[in-house]
């Protein structure tokens, strides 16, 4: 448990003597080096108190579609939205009047019907579920006269086999508490993709920071670990380190608590896509985002009929596998 405290212990700066390892700080005491960094920060700090609202020209809305459907025994929903200006955090507004429709390769039609504004839902009869494992599905949505579509596969998803809780004695900024750890193992093959998805006390973890996704058994393709039970980086990323209002880190898990964890098969393009959605939105702030990759549209896997029409979103079928567990002290 202790790489965990690790990472996070990484974040702090490494002491070393700068006389030593740069030339221009010698013959400078540590108390002026220490006060040329005390106004380094200060200066750095204070310019970056002002807030700006910035004039941005008006862009055109784009169409959104959020299609991650399943096959667990629920309604499955597709979301078609569009965008809206920058500085508007309102939520976004549903398309109405759209046509959505899902096929498999066998030419089964699954329609999605509005329930409310802008969500389209299908619903399994008793004892149905979405799709079937190795089959490909198109995505077909119409909107004012122009289609979009795209391709998925549903892939097969190994079970979680179990959930264990381990305490941890309280070790600097972490108090005493328990962390969680889930056990599963990575397909036969290589190339299967992975999106492992948390709910504490029945609240999804959904977080920027909370996005946890696999390839194999591992962070990437590449590496020789294919068949092998998921790394500890990955079985360990079901806990959510919260801070309270001191910033001090809270424990993940505390006697009566509850997780669940799901398993989802996912195409190596939407771990991708997950990858980038993590890296574009979360960031730090700050003074690192000075130097940070501007902010952009993440690529899509849905095409429009209308090459001037964009859009953004993404298409994606899955097979669910899940386990909980509740901590009894």
């Amino acid at each position: 448990m202790n790489f965990i405290k690790n990472i996070f212990s990484n974040k702090q700066a490494k002491q070393f003597n700068l006389q030593e390892s740069f030339p221009l700080w010698r013959g400078l005491g540590r108390g002026k080096i220490a006060l040329f960094f005390l106004l380094a920060i200060q200066l750095t700090f204070s310019s970056c108190e002002d807030e700006i609202t910035p004039t941005l020209a008006e862009a055109p809305a784009i169409v959104v579609i959020d299609a991650w459907i399943n096959d667990k025994p629920e309604p499955q929903v597709i979301k078609v939205m569009k965008t809206q200006e920058y500085f508007d955090n309102t939520v976004p507004a549903g398309v109405s009047g759209a046509t959505v429709q899902v096929i498999d390769e066998n030419l089964t039609i699954y329609d999605f019907v509005e329930t409310t504004a802008g969500e389209y839902t299908w619903t399994p009869a008793n004892g149905e579920t979405f799709g079937e494992v190795g089959l490909q599905y198109g995505l077909n949505v119409e909107v004012d006269g122009v289609m979009y579509n795209s391709l998925s596969q549903l892939n097969a998803v190994p079970p979680v086999d179990s959930i264990s809780f381990t305490f941890e004695e309280e070790d600097g900024p972490f108090p005493a508490g328990y962390f969680a750890e889930f056990w599963s193992r990575d397909l036969l093959g290589e190339g299967d993709t992975y999106w492992i998805k948390t709910f504490k006390n029945g609240v999804y973890q959904g977080k920027p920071s909370e996005i946890n996704i696999a390839f194999d058994a591992g962070f990437s393709n590449g590496g020789s670990i294919d068949n092998l039970i998921f790394i500890p980086p990955i079985r360990f990323g079901v806990n959510s380190f919260e801070e309270d209002e001191d910033g001090n880190f809270q424990a993940p898990f505390l006697p009566g608590d509850s997780i669940y964890v799901e398993l989802h098969s996912i195409t190596n393009e939407a771990f991708f896509f997950l990858n980038e959605v993590a890296f574009q939105t979360n960031r730090p702030g700050g003074f690192a985002e000075l130097f940070a990759t501007p902010l952009s549209n993440v690529v899509t896997n849905i095409i429009s009929s209308n090459e001037n029409e964009e859009v953004v979103g993404f298409f994606n079928v899955s097979s669910v596998s899940g386990n909980g567990k509740k901590l009894v002290e």
